[in-house]
């Protein structure tokens, strides 16, 4: 870990304010992992965003609307996220949405498999969309002419702009929880 989590007490009355609207997010929407240390300190991306208050506060801003108003369905949703951080190596990413999609019902295997970095069979329409989505621009290609047209064929024109958006906003969790080693809590402790 490169950045030192800060503890509630030491905070900057610039950062006093982040960390009371990101506490409470994750306290509402990012309950199925441990995000907050014993002390009260944020943990995962939220650290390095609280580090960078202004930085931070825009991401914070985006991961709310991409969480809270969210239109996909939660495994489609999931599925894109897991391969995003399946194809960055993210381990605080996989740690907490491992958990999130387990939560939602996923099956346990076909979550392991994404994670592995496979395709797993048997996936329903609106993941298997998903799935080529966020391979596709998590890789670092072009979305291809054909996926893009079954992405709004499955999820609408917001749906696939929502979807595009979410594996964009994953990669950059994903870089932020790299490019700052941040480990999953108990390698943490």
């Amino acid at each position: 870990m490169r950045l030192p989590l800060i503890s509630p007490d030491d905070l900057t009355d610039v950062q006093k304010p982040l960390y009371e609207d990101m506490h409470k997010g994750i306290g509402s929407n990012f309950n199925s992992f441990k995000a907050v240390a014993e002390d009260g300190a944020l943990m995962g991306p939220w650290n390095p965003w609280l580090h960078e208050p202004k930085i931070g506060g825009a991401i914070w801003d985006l991961t709310k609307v991409m969480s809270m108003e969210a239109t996909l369905p939660e495994e489609a949703r999931q599925v894109a996220i897991l391969v995003t951080g399946a194809q960055f190596d993210a381990a605080y990413e996989l740690y907490a949405h491992v958990a999130v999609a387990e939560s939602a019902g996923m099956d346990k295997d076909r979550i392991a498999t994404i994670v592995a970095g496979t395709r797993p069979s048997g996936m329903s329409e609106p993941e298997a969309v998903s799935y080529d989505v966020a391979i596709s621009l998590a890789s670092g290609r072009k979305l291809a002419r054909a996926t893009y047209d079954r992405a709004v064929e499955t999820f609408g024109q917001h749906g696939t702009n929502e979807l595009i958006y979410l594996v964009g906003l994953y990669c950059l969790v994903s870089v932020t929880l790299n490019g700052f080693a941040v480990p999953v809590p108990d390698e943490a402790q």
